[in-house]
């Protein structure tokens, strides 16, 4: 059986490397470790896929102006609000404005305040310690309604390789970091696959209910939430459901009140509803470009820019740089089926980017021809005129030929001809 930490961190494999990038080989980001889905949902998207879903869920109105603040507080008529901005980041109760104000989280049972609140909070940036230093601008605030929280308890399901399929996971601590809590008491973490086949059983739904402390009346209610959870999970193709915490109110609901889903990007095609609702306002121009252009591309702040073919062979490139003193301007990966194009449009990415006063290209031929990538290479730089330097390691099916292409392109062009030649080339062309 897997282990809790490898249950909890199995949806990382399915993430972008944009967290591991930034924190790993970027000086100035890396105490900002931004958490990265395939596909970046708003909270009050989730929410109001959870509620499409029959999922108990608090209510709430979304509020772009003032105004749309003032009408949302009188519509929900409770007896507490909680207005929330919506960021793709987490710590926002701790943030700060642009502007000075404190907290992107707030409580009042004043409905007259709502307004007030959100006015100081729409058009702002917010800072959070899972934000840059700069801050995101607020463009929404979720004006909801607040819950007391009787009981607080945690409940996920991920796709787990170890399993073959999905895995209901959860624990009797909600509220907090799970992984620190699996860290200090991996007892805690109940675990239980789900045939994918068969689907989630009455019988599994009570039993994990039962495992999270849910008694008497509540232990239905909370198997029937488990239950439309999974089959939301499955609708939806999420590769992971987390709701942190999924907990009891005072007056005897059973509630998800955070929820966090991550999509698995090959089923867009069957998803496109929900595709058509991410939120790239927060993403970096250049990741959105590379994505139209079917590239995996991650900006840092390093000079060295990389291009190579797949993402171990990327990051094991970034790594030998940073070794040998240099500092990694991305992580591009443009894939086993590269084409000339793809490598012309990844230098028109390179070059766009300031900081980058030298490239490196590290490709290993397995699937891709490195003829083609050097054909590729010859007409970027003719077509772009480049003028930074540029390293060049090929290696793999066809590598006499590639080279030869760019031996006899008259080109300024450095070629390595083993890994760690590329990188201390690569590194001295900037210095």
């Amino acid at each position: 059986m897997a282990a809790p930490m490898q249950i909890l961190r199995s949806s990382m494999r399915l993430s972008s490397y944009r967290c591991l990038c930034k924190s790993r080989w970027n000086r100035k980001a890396a105490a900002v470790t931004i958490p990265s889905r395939n596909l970046n949902l708003q909270e009050y998207q989730s929410k109001k896929l959870m509620e499409d879903g029959g999922v108990s869920v608090q209510k709430f109105v979304m509020a772009s102006s003032p105004d749309e603040a003032k009408t949302a507080a009188e519509r929900l008529t409770v007896d507490e609000y909680v207005i929330k901005a919506q960021i793709l980041a987490g710590g926002r109760g701790k943030g700060t404005f642009s502007n000075g104000f404190k907290g992107g989280v707030h409580l009042t049972k004043d409905p007259s305040k709502v307004e007030g609140i959100v006015e100081n909070m729409l058009g702002n940036k917010l800072t959070t310690k899972q934000t840059s230093a700069d801050g995101v601008k607020v463009n929404q605030v979720m004006v909801a309604e607040a819950l007391d929280i009787a009981k607080e308890t945690y409940f996920a399901i991920v796709m787990d390789r170890g399993y073959n399929g999905p895995v209901m996971v959860g624990s009797k601590h909600g509220g907090v970091d799970i992984e620190e809590t699996a860290e200090k008491d991996p007892d805690s973490i109940i675990k239980e696959a789900v045939d994918i086949v068969t689907g989630i059983t009455e019988e599994q739904a009570l039993r994990m209910a039962e495992k999270l402390d849910f008694t008497g009346e509540h232990l239905q209610q909370a198997a029937t939430q488990i239950t439309r959870l999974y089959n939301l999970f499955v609708k939806v193709d999420a590769t992971q459901l987390e709701i942190n915490p999924f907990g009891e109110t005072p007056d005897g609901r059973v509630v998800c009140f955070d929820a966090k889903l991550n999509f698995d990007d090959n089923a867009e095609f069957r998803q496109k509803e929900i595709f058509e609702m991410e939120d790239t306002s927060e993403t970096d121009p250049r990741e959105i470009e590379a994505s139209r252009l079917k590239l995996n591309y991650i900006g840092l702040e390093g000079s060295i820019g990389c291009l190579v073919n797949g993402a171990g062979l990327a990051m094991a490139t970034m790594d030998i740089i940073k070794l040998h003193g240099g500092e990694p301007a991305n992580f591009l990966d443009v894939g086993g089926g590269v084409s000339e194009q793809q490598v012309y449009d990844a230098f028109q990415l390179l070059t766009a980017d300031s900081h980058v006063k030298g490239i490196l290209v590290n490709v290993f031929g397995g699937i891709v021809n490195c003829a083609t990538v050097a054909t590729g290479i010859l007409k970027a730089c003719q077509r772009i005129d480049l003028k930074l330097p540029l390293v060049v390691r090929l290696e793999g099916q066809n590598v006499e030929a590639g080279r030869k292409i760019l031996e006899e392109s008259n080109l300024p062009i450095k070629a390595a001809f083993g890994f760690e030649e590329a990188a201390k080339l690569a590194v001295a062309s900037v210095k």
